[in-house]
């Protein structure tokens, strides 16, 4: 676990039991209280409880912290890839298939971005387009610097096979990542987008092998 998660559980668990004092306090200057343990105490209508159970429901961990970093950078290099086809591909379903891809994964970045802001988290820069940084390592599926180098001074045929095998392979990390978080994520959102990433993405890649003739 990094520094700065360590230190944001260790202020979190500091301020639980700090409101766990105070509720205690109170507990023990109630002579009325008949006796009332604190699961009595935490009713439906209490704001305490309310805000207990709305911790529970939208808890996470540190793997999704991981999915949502490193998932917000691997789309966005898909969709540097997909920008790439409006004026490099020939073929018209190379060009749909692209911008169906930027259309699901564009949105999907906002929100995971959206994520990590309300866990205090930091949404990764913006390196895609910078030359000179390579993301290709640590994330299964991604494209070297030569790689998108090579796609980028490519047109016509030769850009939609490359395209074409380049985001089969991507489409692959993007679903090995995906299973991670179904298996340890804890955060229902971001295990029911893994989700939806795997049966698009599967979908997506039978169709571009198809495109290649694979299948």
């Amino acid at each position: 676990m990094t520094a700065r998660r360590k230190l944001i559980r260790r202020t979190a668990l500091a301020a639980t039991a700090g409101v766990a004092a105070l509720v205690l306090a109170a507990c023990g200057g109630d002579s009325d209280s008949g006796g009332h343990d604190m699961g009595s105490m935490a009713s439906d209508s209490s704001p305490s409880a309310s805000a207990s159970a709305s911790a529970k429901a939208g808890g996470h961990g540190d793997a999704d912290v991981d999915f949502a970093t490193e998932m917000i950078q691997h789309h966005r290099q898909a969709v540097d890839m997909a920008d790439l086809a409006a004026d490099r591909a020939s073929s018209q379903e190379v060009k749909a298939l692209a911008t169906k891809i930027k259309g699901a994964q564009d949105p999907e970045i906002k929100t995971m971005s959206g994520w990590l802001t309300s866990w205090g988290e930091e949404v990764p820069a913006d390196m895609s387009g910078m030359k000179g940084h390579d993301m290709s390592s640590g994330m299964p599926g991604m494209m070297s610097n030569e790689d998108m180098d090579k796609l980028e001074k490519a047109s016509g045929a030769e850009f939609d096979k490359l395209f074409l095998e380049m985001m089969v392979e991507h489409h692959e990390g993007a679903i090995e990542m995906a299973e991670t978080e179904k298996a340890d994520g804890e955060y229902g959102p971001a295990t029911k987008l893994a989700d939806d990433v795997i049966t698009a993405q599967t979908a997506e890649i039978e169709q571009m092998n198809k495109m290649l003739g694979k299948s």
